[in-house]
């Protein structure tokens, strides 16, 4: 009788275990303000501070150009903030969404450079839940792609119908337009980037726990697919790019390094396997998480020139 009573309390405490090792996970990944840029940048595997040089004059040059705070409001009621730089006020425009934990300022730091002395518009999203946008959870591309169309709409507005956008995102940025890609986009988007983007959060977490914590899945990942559904709205499969771009029409650019141990390049592979639309691939080799354009500058550079290219040579069908 004492050990069906011992047998039984054990099994308690293990379910009590793997319960609050859940909700660790769960405010750890999920929730605002405890998911944090100091480990999401230590799990990428990139030594970033080797950049530093490259990219604070960068950064500072894109500081001391034009450039000014702008909200917009989300279909749930969020208030979004982005920063606007209206380059040389032309047709063409990028609206840039950033990785986990970072803001759009910090992201395209580098970026910047590229599309305002090529003339570019420049908005720089801050996502739901991140910078100086309203959320409590984090949206990982599934409502991101909401406001992704909202910041869209936004831009046209201030363009004109002849706007040219290009959405570029990186990581759960590049995520979020490709989530974003299946929907039903204004003429003016005229293509995607897409680097180092993540098929869904469910795969990416599962690699984590895998690879960096040598973990199960389950039951976390149902457990946090459950609480998510509950609180945030959707669940983690539920922003799924590899088969949103199942239904993409604008051109896309995959961007992916070939030594990202955070989101592996297999995902960047099923991604553009799936992709409808007209596509292009740029895997940068020796390149981890979101390091492709720091690795390899010019010839990142020159895949995004052929896009736009590609783009002035031929219409979007719809």
């Amino acid at each position: 009788m004492m050990w069906k009573i011992a047998a039984a309390a054990g099994l308690a405490g293990l379910a009590l275990a793997e319960a609050g090792g859940c909700t660790y996970f769960y405010r750890r990944t999920m929730m605002r303000y405890n998911a944090k840029r100091e480990r999401t940048m230590k799990m990428s595997g990139v030594n970033w501070k080797q950049y530093y040089e490259q990219i604070a004059p960068k950064r500072e040059w894109m500081m001391q150009q034009p450039h000014e705070d702008v909200w917009i409001r989300s279909d749930d009621g969020l208030r979004l903030h982005a920063t606007y730089f209206k380059g040389a006020e032309g047709k063409k425009a990028v609206i840039c969404f950033h990785g986990y934990t970072s803001d759009g300022l910090s992201d395209y730091g580098s970026l910047s450079n590229y599309y305002l002395k090529r003339g570019f518009r420049m908005l720089l999203v801050d996502a739901r839940a991140h910078g100086q946008s309203e959320g409590k959870y984090i949206g990982f591309g599934n409502k991101d792609r909401y406001d992704a169309l909202g910041w869209i709409l936004w831009m046209i507005q201030k363009v004109g119908e002849d706007a040219e956008i290009v959405l570029h995102g990186d990581s759960m940025g590049g995520a979020t337009v490709l989530m974003a890609s299946g929907l039903d986009l204004p003429k003016e988007v005229k293509a995607i980037v897409s680097d180092c983007a993540f098929t869904s959060p469910k795969a990416v977490f599962t690699h984590v726990l895998h690879t960096m914590y040598h973990m199960p899945a389950f039951p976390m990942i149902p457990i946090a697919d459950a609480v998510n559904r509950k609180k945030a709205g959707y669940g983690l499969d539920d922003c799924n790019a590899a088969r949103e771009v199942r239904k993409a029409k604008v051109p896309i650019l995959f961007i992916h390094g070939d030594s990202d141990s955070f989101v592996p390049c297999h995902m960047c592979e099923e991604l553009y396997e799936n992709c409808a639309s007209q596509k292009m691939k740029l895997i940068v080799k020796g390149a981890g998480h979101c390091e492709s354009y720091y690795k390899e500058t010019e010839q990142y550079e020159k895949a995004l020139d052929e896009l736009c290219r590609k783009v002035q040579r031929c219409d979007v069908k719809r």
